[in-house]
């Protein structure tokens, strides 16, 4: 459950940053010489770099929900 919501928030703010990475690489080629606005080596792997960042964030609280007891996570609330 906590991996599909990490997944989730992923697939969905991904693009979106992807885009607006992209705008403001165009805004920025207009303003600066000799600057490309968007360089598709980069932009892939940052994206690759922040899927991977964010599967291993989410994995840490996934593995210890996973060790408890659900009885005692029940008798706790």
């Amino acid at each position: 459950m906590v991996l599909k919501q990490v997944g989730v928030m992923t697939a969905i703010g991904g693009p979106i940053g992807l885009a607006a990475a992209i705008a403001i690489g165009r805004l920025a080629q207009s303003l600066l010489f000799q600057l490309k606005g968007w360089d598709p080596v980069v932009l892939g792997g940052s994206a690759l770099v922040l899927t991977v960042v964010t599967i291993g964030a989410g994995l840490i609280p996934a593995v210890r929900a996973s060790r408890v007891d659900p009885m005692q996570a029940l008798r706790y609330e």
